[in-house]
């Protein structure tokens, strides 16, 4: 405010004439117009100003993105590939030999299938591991593709801790739920306190 008066003196109405010189909004509007007939939405607006008719949503890309992705169900993840399980077996040459067995089913898909599209899977059983083999369908023509069958083998390393229905006498599974027909174990109300010890002040 001190130097203001003097710059004014000397430079003169830095906005004179500006009323005269008013520009035109035609080309703005027609790109508006142009980027709305495309499909091209306004930015959000921020959360305290009203919304408005057409406005995309109020959200992160990234949450806008989950927020339009597939329904959460077993909690796996998704893959976005083709794939599908061939074999499961205790041991490795039981499950190369089922993938033979099946690209003879399916020589067709089985031509068109790169090196890394067979998986070979080393999984963790209870005190061994067992093998799975998978098939990336990728390159196979979606009309081509193979359904996926029952694996072959289908080797089930918890089958042991499993408790059949027609077999009550067998061991449960560690994680499995109480059994229906057995009442569950009365809790035990923990017993009283011992009496502390009275606090005796020092002589010394």
């Amino acid at each position: 405010m001190i130097t203001a008066p003097e710059r004014f003196a000397e430079r003169g109405d830095a906005s004179a004439g500006i009323d005269a010189a008013a520009g035109s909004l035609d080309q703005l509007l027609a790109l508006s117009a142009a980027q709305k007939a495309s499909g091209l939405q306004d930015a959000p607006w921020p959360p305290h100003y009203e919304k408005k008719p057409g406005e995309p949503p109020r959200v992160a890309p990234s949450r806008r993105k989950m927020a339009d992705g597939p329904a959460k169900g077993s909690g796996r993840r998704q893959s976005s590939q083709p794939l599908i399980t061939i074999a499961k077996a205790e041991h490795k040459e039981d499950a190369l030999a089922g993938l033979e067995r099946w690209k003879a089913r399916h020589p067709r898909a089985a031509a068109l299938l790169a090196v890394d599209d067979v998986l070979v899977d080393s999984m963790r059983g209870r005190s061994s591991t067992w093998t799975r083999i998978r098939v990336n369908l990728r390159h196979v023509p979606v009309a081509d593709r193979p359904a996926e069958e029952p694996p072959d083998p289908d080797y089930d390393p918890w089958a042991g801790l499993r408790r059949e229905p027609d077999d009550p006498d067998a061991p449960p599974r560690p994680d499995a739920p109480p059994r229906p027909d057995v009442p569950p174990r009365p809790k035990v109300p923990p017993g009283p306190k011992a009496p502390r010890a009275p606090k005796t002040r020092s002589s010394s």
